[in-house]
């Protein structure tokens, strides 16, 4: 099985403000960008779908839609693809939360939810839900469109390393990861980052 994530492309949101479970929209065009991205695909060799799957957020479900429908495809919403709500925080500007507020969440990165919203470990329970109902073994290609943090964590489930290491690794708007599955070793691989 080969597992595309497909980082949504550029918000119409100011730098440095946080935006996570927010339904901000693109800055460009969602068909404009999804033929961009079509183009990205196909240079790097990525296999076509069986399926598409796709965050219910419009920054991803509306290039979802345009990816799917040149593919005769109809793009599956999946709430457990969207990014994490940050709660209090969504929309505000990093640097006016409360410094105490961030380095309370960053000191127990896993559970602290200062925001209100969700914690990384409820995040990541949520997003490998996911993960999990894929069928590893099957020979067919998902393409997944949805948000760096869920990329993250599935990246990080599926090559069985903490989250806060993945956290870590860039990952640009447009960013493109494949994971395969090995069936004869039975594991996740990392085929492309960032691409």
């Amino acid at each position: 099985m080969d597992l595309v994530l497909i980082r949504h492309p550029a918000v119409a949101v100011d730098a440095g403000v946080c935006y996570g479970a927010s339904d901000v929209r693109l800055a460009g065009d969602a068909a404009q960008e999804a033929a961009l991205l079509a183009t990205r695909l196909a240079s790097l060799g990525v296999r076509e779908p069986q399926r598409i799957e796709t965050s219910p957020l419009t920054r991803c479900a509306s290039v979802a839609v345009a990816l799917a429908t040149e593919r005769g495809h109809t793009p599956r919403a999946e709430s457990r693809l969207a990014e994490m709500d940050f709660g209090a925080w969504e929309m505000q500007r990093w640097d006016a939360i409360e410094r105490a507020q961030i380095d309370a969440w960053a000191a127990n990165f896993e559970h602290a939810r200062e925001h209100g919203g969700e914690s990384v470990a409820q995040f990541d329970a949520r997003v490998s839900g996911w993960f999990d109902t894929l069928n590893a073994p099957e020979k067919s290609t998902v393409w997944a469109v949805t948000h760096a943090g869920v990329i993250r964590t599935v990246t990080a489930r599926a090559l069985g390393m903490p989250l806060a290491r993945c956290v870590r690794w860039p990952l640009e708007m447009g960013a493109i990861v494949c994971l395969r599955y090995d069936v004869y070793n039975a594991q996740w691989l990392l085929a492309r980052w960032n691409a």
